[in-house]
């Protein structure tokens, strides 16, 4: 009885061994099946997350290229415009101190209609005065004056020396005579005084 126990229980142990090879066997077809669908999901999910990935950064660079012609566009109009704006401020400064110099002209005029019908010399004399005057006092008014070097160190900064001259030994290194008279337009040379240098 014993063995009959024993036969049924490996009889049935028997039995139940292929049912649970092929558990075990449908199991592991299963898992592979379940693992060939994790692999073409996630290979979906990869191809779809790349190719969003790739509207996204095609998208990035339409974007980074569209503002870069915009800013190309706008540094052009604003050279454009800048250089527009200097040509006019050179017009209209050239056109201002123009129009500053033309009363002087009206009166130089004047000056020279009155020497053919006067013989005054001290009247002539004091328009033509009067004439340099206004002149200076316009070129004043524009921001340009006279360099004064006479009798100062001679200071190559501001003059030209166009001669030296021997004036003794306490003008040596200055200027005696200014042969042409220079003029500062604000802190700059406008035009470099010619003088001559005592040596």
């Amino acid at each position: 009885m014993e063995q009959e126990k024993v036969y049924n229980q490996e009889v049935a142990d028997n039995e139940g061994a292929p049912a649970a090879q092929a558990d075990s066997s449908c199991k592991g077809e299963s898992c592979a099946n379940v693992a060939d669908e994790v692999q073409q999901g996630a290979d979906t999910l990869s191809a779809e997350d790349a190719a969003g990935q790739e509207s996204d950064a095609n998208a990035r660079v339409a974007e980074w290229q569209d503002k870069f012609m915009r800013l190309q566009a706008e540094f052009d109009n604003y050279r454009k415009r800048t250089l527009r704006e200097k040509m006019e401020l050179v017009e209209t400064g050239g056109r201002d101190v123009l129009l500053a110099m033309l009363p002087v002209r009206d009166d130089v005029q004047r000056a020279v209609d009155a020497m053919h019908q006067s013989d005054d010399l001290e009247a002539l004399r004091a328009g033509v005065t009067l004439i340099s005057q206004k002149f200076t006092e316009a070129l004043r008014q524009k921001g340009v004056t006279e360099i004064d070097v006479r009798d100062k160190e001679f200071d190559a900064d501001l003059s030209e020396a166009v001669a030296r001259f021997a004036a003794g030994e306490e003008k040596k290194g200055r200027v005696i005579d200014v042969v042409q008279t220079g003029y500062m337009l604000g802190d700059k040379v406008l035009r470099f005084a010619k003088v001559v240098v005592g040596e």
